[in-house]
């Protein structure tokens, strides 16, 4: 039986491509790792999932939701091994009013702000929340390198921003998942530059799993393509 989890993100062209730079000993010795994810989304009171519920979305959310995305990328991308962590999770919004009706999944408009009566034309009911709005990780690595998560979803005007930045004893890289198709690369002794996402410019499986030429975005969407077809490939 062949199965796969769909951590997505490591099929953006530019990851696939840092981890063709962090393998490659371009970067060196890996000394730091940092970065997180930060979303809005259960800013409010009135903003409510089913992942706030330990009985539906488990005991973790903003790290078992959003966190696990920048753990397995990492992962993936350096080929560190975690040795331990330590963990300080923290719930700001609590109570929440949950509505009595059913609630879409990130829907275009929050059903109320502070500035609005949440209450007025809608029935709720008080919830205390016992799963965390943010996170901060840190990381020890096999081998001495060090790494440190910050996650939230209640990060306002931060609607999917993964991010993040390795640094070793020769260069660093770093990447914005809200600009998927550009991605840093840090020097002491020479400028450093912004690598464009451009198949030509490419090497090694972020090549392979570059849908487009040059100057065309390669986006969320695409990620999953790319994620479904290396399962089809392993399956031929």
């Amino acid at each position: 039986l062949i199965t796969a989890v769909n951590y997505n993100y490591r099929f953006y062209p530019l990851a696939l491509q840092a981890h063709e730079i962090v393998q490659s000993g371009e970067l060196g010795e890996i000394y730091t790792v940092r970065g997180g994810y930060q979303q809005d989304w259960l800013l409010y009171d009135t903003d409510w999932n089913w992942r706030l519920v330990p009985d539906e979305g488990g005991e973790l959310r903003a790290v078992g939701d959003i966190g696990t995305h920048w753990m397995d990328l990492m992962s993936f991308i350096t080929g560190l091994k975690v040795q331990s962590l330590l963990a300080d999770l923290h719930t700001f919004v609590s109570p929440r009013k949950k509505p009595r009706q059913a609630v879409a999944t990130f829907k275009s408009k929050e059903q109320s702000s502070p500035a609005q009566d949440a209450t007025q034309n809608e029935v709720y009911d008080n919830v205390d929340i016992q799963t965390e709005d943010w996170g901060s990780v840190l990381f020890q690595y096999a081998g001495g390198a060090r790494g440190c998560m910050n996650v939230s979803q209640v990060h306002a005007g931060r609607k999917n921003q993964l991010t993040f930045e390795i640094a070793g004893s020769k260069a660093a890289i770093a990447w914005n998942g809200e600009r998927p198709n550009e991605l840093w690369i840090g020097r002491r002794d020479r400028p450093n530059e912004i690598l464009i996402k451009d198949p030509s410019l490419l090497s090694g499986a972020a090549l392979a799993h570059s849908s487009y030429p040059g100057g065309h975005a390669e986006g969320f969407a695409d990620s999953f393509k790319q994620l479904y077809r290396a399962i089809y490939d392993y399956l031929a």
